[in-house]
């Protein structure tokens, strides 16, 4: 009988997190739930055992700092070991270039980049041993936009979209599978944290947030490397992709063009 299924989910105290818990859970697969809130974590911790019988972890850590980035870090490279690391934690702190607050600038870049990429090195070397493994890292559907005041935000998820699609390369015929998630307005806390509010966006562009971990579930089966959930057709994220690659072999060349050069 093969070994149930592992998954480390950090910000799983709420939001995306909670919900990718819950729906694991429903599956099978034993959790190690990563937060700052240890109350919020025990409580769901007791919710899942009672509801589906299955091992649930609690590891409390600050994941800006260090030392809560190397306790979640060592975890996924003890025992037992984990099958699918889910990459969620991440806020906004928001502001224009101008105005914002500097360390509170640093303070989301070690959550949303920092910790992400360490997460992700030590489940890539672990996962890369075995021969097997899954992990999701979440980005956001700003990747696509320039807003004012969203600068250090969106930069952040630019980051990983870039960090992720390039471990995607890197795991092809390593047995592991890496996800890029995409989400667009999904109806949790975080806006709140951001200073925003829900009733800013049109209900049509709201997405419960169960909805977007059950597509993100469904497109690991489908293997499916980039997921956005409300994507009617995957021929447009091909299209984006596909102009890239045109811009690539313009972007190095022996010479500047032509509209730069005098007297052109």
């Amino acid at each position: 009988m093969p070994p149930t299924p592992r998954a480390l989910i950090t910000g799983a105290s709420a939001g995306i997190g909670r919900s990718y818990a819950e729906q694991l859970a429903k599956t099978g697969h034993s959790l190690v739930l990563v937060a700052r809130r240890a109350d919020r974590l025990n409580a769901l911790a007791d919710e899942l055992r009672r509801g589906h019988g299955v091992e649930v972890e609690v590891l409390p850590a600050d994941l800006s700092t260090a030392e809560g980035v190397g306790v979640v870090a060592a975890r996924i490279g003890g025992e037992p070991p984990i099958d699918l690391l889910v990459n969620n934690a991440g806020y906004a702190s928001r502001g224009r270039v101008a105005e914002l607050n500097a360390d509170a600038l640093e303070e989301m870049l070690r959550v949303n980049i920092i910790a992400l990429s360490r997460l992700s090195v030590a489940a890539m070397k672990r996962m890369v041993e075995l021969g097997r493994g899954r992990i999701i890292n979440v980005a956001s559907g700003t990747v696509f936009m320039q807003l004012p005041g969203n600068a250090g935000y969106g930069a952040s998820k630019n980051y990983v979209m870039g960090f992720t699609r390039t471990m995607q390369a890197e795991a092809q015929g390593t047995g592991v599978q890496v996800q890029l998630l995409i989400p667009g307005v999904i109806a949790t806390e975080f806006h709140e944290v951001a200073g925003n509010n829900l009733s800013n966006f049109p209900p049509e562009r709201v997405m419960q947030a169960g909805d977007l971990v059950a597509a993100s579930l469904r497109a690991l089966e489908m293997n499916e490397p980039v997921c956005i959930p409300s994507l009617p057709d995957i021929k447009d994220w091909d299209a984006y992709v596909a102009a890239e690659r045109a811009l690539t072999p313009q972007v190095s060349r022996d010479r500047v063009a032509p509209r730069y050069q005098r007297g052109s």
